[in-house]
């Protein structure tokens, strides 16, 4: 199954050339790896770039400005389900730069798609977990996905996850593009189109780590807008 792994970035250059080793020396030749770079003022996509040059299995999606996260994996999407001259993946991931996802887990999710259309690595499902937070962030995680869980009626536990896999034809039914947030809030509203849709949604237990490098993106901005697009979510089933 060809598979692309795409990996947006934002002054990442502490962690993305070490990423790419680890993934290429995990994942098979069928797998190869996009990363989308916001402009990074560290010259993360510079770095990239080099690596491209020699590596057949590295992609650069450099795009002019930095809009968050859900634009970036929106033209991402489009740009490997679409790009004339490329193999069509059958299958996509999503991931972060940072060493929270952890490359040994990407072909875990990857052969549970053999039996489901959305893999979530999941931190909250049973033998998941998460280290070195302190005890406010956990607790404000397991709130956010529990209220989440409850005004939308999904059955995710991790329903804030930016690790996942997807069958191509599935992630097209979502239609990602439509999608009008930034932040968790993108990355929960997928997970709730896919379940409306029907498909079959698998969570695989992670460890999620926190960032080796670099500075976290989290924002009270993300923080709100995921809240208020749960009600909205939640409005539009009753």
């Amino acid at each position: 199954m060809h598979s692309v792994v795409i990996i947006p970035t934002y002054n990442e250059r502490e962690n993305i050339l070490s990423l790419l080793d680890a993934l290429e020396r995990r994942c098979g030749p069928e797998v190869s790896f996009l990363v989308v770079d916001d402009s990074s003022p560290d010259g993360t996509g510079n770095l990239v770039h080099q690596r491209a040059v020699n590596d057949p299995r590295v992609r650069l999606f450099s795009r002019p400005k930095k809009e968050g996260l859900g634009p970036a994996y929106t033209a991402a999407f489009e740009h490997v389900l679409t790009a004339s001259g490329d193999p069509v993946p059958e299958s996509i991931v999503q991931m972060d730069a940072d060493f929270s996802h952890h490359p040994d887990d990407v072909p875990r999710l990857l052969a549970t798609l053999e039996h489901a259309d959305l893999v979530v690595g999941s931190r909250y499902c049973p033998s998941g977990s998460v280290a070195n937070w302190n005890w406010r962030r956990r607790f404000l995680s397991r709130v956010a996905n529990e209220y989440a869980r409850l005004l939308t009626r999904v059955s995710v536990r991790d329903l804030t996850a930016g690790f996942c896999a997807w069958r191509a034809d599935v992630l097209r039914r979502v239609a990602p593009s439509t999608i009008r947030a930034d932040g968790y809030g993108y990355l929960l509203a997928m997970k709730v189109r896919a379940a409306r849709l029907g498909t079959r949604i698998a969570e695989v237990p992670i460890i999620f780590r926190e960032r080796r490098g670099g500075v976290s993106k989290i924002s009270s901005h993300v923080i709100g807008e995921a809240a208020l697009l749960v009600l909205r979510l939640a409005i539009r089933r009753w």
